[in-house]
């Protein structure tokens, strides 16, 4: 099923609450089912974003493969992490792209961690000397490896906004001193388990973002991952073979989407009000083989999309 831009599809006995730049959000229709306020269901679009747009051209598959590929990380993380997933006994029109999952409180950061000097990072380092209020070394070149990683969180934006970067200071001021250490260090230390594992198959996670949310319940500390977990959406992968002092390498994720769009052949001026143009074909077809390609690389399965 490719769900397409625009109202998320009618699920029998669910009820359709809110839709992201990717993922729809439902919750059961009947209140008084037991199920009550303890669970979503989280659908997976074949929707894209890039630069805070949703963009008028969809990816078939992708809602396909962020799902299964979230699902395989969260089997690896299983020992080290507590996710939010309840059931996978889904609607059949979602079959694959959707999971029933634990409603949680939020925290309201992105919990990005950067392994390798790219990306807004990058300009930062250039402007700074330092990224997020981190000092890293001088001299640093585009692609290099920080060693050790850096945790460096982000605000959460409303779809169409920008999320900000934010210090580990404004993280505390945000949701207090010891739930923001706890969240850099969780995430510090799953990125440092993604980073092995990815490393096994020959490919180097850059840098990646987690969402953690906690038990709607007084007194309940656990941290619960959640959302998408370590996808092309969420993470910057590279091929280990492709890595080289002073460039960036190519993103087997969809920064081929934001190249394009940045790029004279889509005549799109990012600070301008219009909206992204669609995507061509051919930039479709490469971006979806991109999503596959992080998939089996990754687990060793065939994508079945």
């Amino acid at each position: 099923m490719s769900i397409l831009v625009g109202e998320a599809p009618h699920l029998r006995g669910w009820t359709h609450v809110y839709s992201g730049k990717v993922r729809d959000m439902y919750v059961p229709a009947d209140q008084e089912s037991g199920r009550g306020g303890d669970v979503v269901l989280m659908v997976a679009s074949d929707r894209i974003s890039a630069y805070d747009h949703v963009l008028p051209t969809t990816i078939p598959g992708k809602g396909v493969v962020l799902t299964q590929l979230t699902l395989w990380w969260f089997e690896q993380l299983a020992d080290l992490v507590t996710n939010h997933v309840v059931s996978l006994e889904v609607p059949p029109e979602v079959e694959g792209r959707a999971m029933i999952c634990r409603r949680l409180q939020m925290f309201p950061l992105e919990c990005v961690v950067r392994g390798y000097l790219t990306g807004s990072a990058l300009a930062e380092y250039r402007a700074t000397g330092e990224v997020c209020g981190i000092a890293l070394p001088q001299g640093m070149a585009e692609g290099d490896r920080i060693d050790p990683p850096i945790y460096t969180p982000a605000s959460k934006a409303a779809v169409g906004d920008h999320d900000e970067n934010i210090t580990f200071e404004q993280s505390v001021e945000a949701v207090g001193v010891v739930a923001a250490r706890r969240l850099r260090d969780r995430s510090l230390a799953v990125f440092a388990r993604a980073s092995e594992i990815a490393a096994e198959r020959g490919l180097v996670l850059a840098d990646t973002k987690f969402e953690f949310g906690r038990e709607n319940r007084p007194g309940d500390a656990e941290l619960v991952l959640a959302d998408e977990v370590l996808t092309p959406d969420s993470s910057r992968f590279w091929r280990a073979e492709d890595l080289a002092p002073g460039v960036t390498p190519p993103s087997i994720d969809k920064q081929f989407v934001r190249d394009w769009l940045t790029s004279p052949a889509a005549g799109w001026e990012r600070t301008s009000d219009a909206p992204p143009p669609p995507l061509p074909n051919e930039v479709v077809e490469r971006t979806r083989e991109r999503y596959v390609t992080a998939f089996e690389t990754l687990t060793g399965r065939t994508a079945d999309v």
